[in-house]
């Protein structure tokens, strides 16, 4: 009884894409709906990410905000969460917290999960194939003969997650500071920073390099997923 409760939450927790999206036969019905699942969970999350931007405006604007205990508290947590050394640096803050274009989220989504129909999407709600340098997640059947660590597919406890971890990593992590550069200047310049734009950037995400980027564009030409950016 213990055994089949167990696997019964294991099911529950790691439920991936509703039941009825696998039923789906028609290849165009099943990318629309693909779409129709996971857009509003990016979007959701990008208008988080833009509360985030907004509020740490709010902060540096006060010219007295560092005699707020308050402030300088959210300050040092994001400051953490996104690898900022320093609290006071302004420009670190607002180049690392901003949007992700919702036809790249899209386009590599389904590249990593193969249209959510990979075993880490349905064991482990992982839509963009991130690691942990551990063995707590899911082992790969094939692994990277240089990488010299165990590592495991991360299990996430919703899609929600693996979206939050997703736009989290391309926002802080060192190997994606060209994504990030080229988002601040198309800002700067007033001017929309789709998904084909971010794509040239991210050769770094995939052992496939620059095939990966062509792939990214390809995928969000297609299906004609820069629409989602505006």
């Amino acid at each position: 009884m213990k055994k089949l409760l167990h696997l019964l939450l294991a099911f529950k927790l790691y439920a991936a894409f509703p039941d009825y999206y696998y039923q789906i036969k028609d290849i165009k019905q099943q990318k629309k709906a693909f779409v129709n699942i996971l857009l509003p969970l990016i979007q959701k999350e990008n208008e988080n990410i833009l509360k985030t931007r907004q509020k740490v405006i709010e902060i540096f604007n006060d010219p007295f905000y560092l005699l707020n205990p308050e402030k300088i508290a959210y300050l040092t947590q994001l400051a953490k969460k996104y690898k900022i050394k320093n609290i006071n640096d302004k420009k670190t803050f607002l180049i690392k917290i901003d949007k992700i274009p919702p036809s790249l989220a899209l386009a590599q989504a389904a590249i990593e999960s193969g249209w959510g129909k990979s075993r880490f999407v349905k064991a482990a709600n992982n839509i963009y194939g991130h690691w942990e340098y551990s063995n707590r997640g899911i082992k790969p059947k094939s692994t990277y003969s240089h990488i010299k660590i165990n590592y495991s597919l991360k299990k996430f406890n919703s899609l929600e997650d693996s979206i939050r971890a997703y736009m989290l990593n391309l926002n802080r992590n060192p190997a994606y500071i060209e994504f990030r550069k080229r988002r601040n200047i198309y800002r700067k310049l007033h001017k929309k920073f789709t998904g084909a734009d971010a794509a040239a950037t991210l050769k770094n995400y995939s052992q496939l390099k620059d095939e990966y980027v062509k792939r990214l564009q390809n995928m969000i030409k297609l299906n004609k997923w820069l629409q989602y950016d505006n």
